[in-house]
């Protein structure tokens, strides 16, 4: 499933795209939702947001385009009226003189007023978005120690959306390792200064993803290994899907395991128990 980055980057190219002129067509796959579109034809786009791993499309006529990618939808954005070859089925669609917006595969698609879309069922329970809203290390710091997360341990606090909106598997082991956190430690058992690199770690890998296509080591690492020749995939984590691998710090091999039914890695001496 994309995650916070990944949602942010299809949120601004859906934005680029649909910003070239107002929607002269609107077509969904859904029945419940046909009779929107002659209702949103004219339109403009205002804004294009992100809630967690949804995307709200903001429209002048006073209406949210609310998405939810879930585990295998994508957005295309291409020449109006050009359809990719895919054997995806088309959801949605919003196009313009220019260009087209089009989604495929995803099942949760809604419609509604802009000022009720934070009364969505997703929407009203996802906590802030560290890429669409202003989030401070001090309120991450903060909503970690709240009564309703700081006993929890990592790695389910941070797969929570109800606790930040946008952490998936791959950012949930990296802001670990990042912190020089033991991924089965509770903000509870933690010092003060422990939070916050927690809290630290997790604005900075976050932006990072979303600024290099989900990349999460540093520049270091990154052009150390394009100088070897290595690929995307070989240099894009510090630990997430490096299991048996050497550290990038020290050496130490690192450790998969499995939490809440889903693939976890760590460092064993950068993050001691």
């Amino acid at each position: 499933m994309p995650e916070g980055p990944e949602i942010r980057r299809e949120a601004d190219k859906v934005e680029k795209a649909l910003q070239k002129g107002s929607v002269i067509e609107m077509y969904t796959t859904f029945d419940r939702l046909k009779a929107y579109e002659n209702l949103l034809s004219g339109s403009k786009v205002n804004k294009v947001a992100t809630k967690g791993k949804a995307m709200l499309i903001h429209l002048s006529s006073g209406y949210t385009i609310y998405s939810h990618n879930q585990l295998y939808g994508r957005w295309y954005v291409k020449n109006s009226y050009t359809y990719p070859k895919t054997n995806r089925k088309l959801r949605l669609a919003l196009h313009n003189e220019k260009q087209s917006a089009l989604l495929y595969s995803a099942s949760d698609v809604e419609i509604m007023p802009t000022e009720e879309i934070e009364d969505h069922p997703f929407v009203s329970r996802v906590g802030p978005d560290p890429l669409s809203e202003q989030v401070t290390v001090d309120m991450i710091a903060a909503r970690s120690l709240d009564k309703k997360f700081r006993n929890r341990r990592f790695t389910s606090l941070l797969l929570d959306q109800h606790f930040i909106g946008g952490i998936g598997n791959y950012l949930r082991s990296e802001i670990l390792f990042a912190a020089g956190i033991y991924p089965e430690q509770r903000p509870a058992d933690l010092s003060e200064g422990q939070v916050r690199q927690v809290a630290e770690a997790l604005l900075l890998l976050m932006n990072r993803s979303y600024k290099y296509k989900g990349v999460t080591t540093d520049e270091t690492v990154v052009e150390g290994a394009k100088a070897e020749g290595k690929t995307y995939s070989e240099y894009r984590h510090w630990v997430f899907n490096r299991g048996g691998q050497p550290c990038r710090v020290d050496g130490s091999e690192i450790i998969r395991f499995t939490a809440g039914s889903r693939r976890c890695y760590y460092c064993p001496t950068c993050q001691r128990k």
